[in-house]
């Protein structure tokens, strides 16, 4: 059974830093392209950065690009999301999962980030 398991919110100031992690378990991690999506109260899900199977190719959303760095240890099934200049609007629960619906697994609980003005 596929468990995803995210860590690394809290409540952070305005322009401070948090890394999130992801460890996937009871698939071949390095099987799927991966990403890191969000969820505002009130607001739909959203795609935050994407990576590809070994890593090579990152995608982001226009809103975190040059704060954000999305990367992956497939030897660890883990993946990783170093946010930096935070700000308010980047508060919400973050969810990891694959990048494309062919390749998802049940969501988990996300971890919530919270960025103080």
């Amino acid at each position: 059974q596929v468990q995803v398991v995210e860590s690394g919110g809290g409540l952070v100031q305005s322009g401070g830093s948090l890394r999130l992690s992801c460890v996937v378990s009871g698939r071949t991690f390095s099987d799927y392209a991966m990403a890191w999506f969000r969820q505002a109260p009130g607001e739909e899900r959203e795609l935050v950065a994407g990576i590809s199977w070994l890593g090579g190719s990152t995608h982001y959303a226009e809103s975190v690009k040059g704060r954000f760095t999305i990367s992956r240890d497939n030897a660890e099934s883990t993946m990783y999301l170093q946010m930096n200049s935070l700000k308010p609007e980047d508060t919400a629960v973050y969810y990891c999962n694959g990048r494309f619906s062919s390749g998802r697994f049940a969501w988990g609980q996300g971890t919530q980030v919270t960025v103080s003005s």
